[in-house]
């Protein structure tokens, strides 16, 4: 068993779990979506994204630029909550937190290709 690999599907599906965990929930409830969930979301995606840099393959590019979608979108996602969290007592409205969200969803979407791809080349690959 390669530890490297062990390491990178650890931290992959690592990041797809944490995106999905602050998605889950009312989509514009406030209160079902944590920003600090969002948060750890952009921090071990961009672990992620630092661990495919080395890859000069036609999957590692594919692998890089989904996860540099998800960077994006989860990055947007937190500038919007900044920009939105003083709308309401309780934080952004619900029409702001339906757009963080919305995008937090994107990058899950990506994030599930990102685990797809890899599942995928793991099972084309021989020995």
């Amino acid at each position: 068993m390669n530890l490297e690999r062990v390491v990178f599907g650890f931290v992959i599906i690592l990041a797809l779990t944490f995106t999905f965990a602050f998605v889950i929930g009312d989509i514009d409830n406030a209160s079902h979506h944590n920003v600090w969930m969002l948060t750890i979301a952009i921090l071990i995606n961009l672990i992620a994204t630092g661990l495919k840099l080395g890859d000069r393959s036609q999957v590692g590019a594919l692998l890089l630029a989904s996860s540099l979608v998800v960077d994006v979108l989860l990055i947007a996602a937190r500038v919007v909550w900044i920009i939105t969290e003083n709308e309401t007592a309780t934080g952004p409205s619900p029409e702001s937190m339906a757009n963080i969200v919305s995008l937090a969803g994107g990058a899950l979407l990506a994030s599930l290709v990102t685990v797809v791809i890899l599942v995928g080349d793991t099972l084309i690959s021989r020995r």
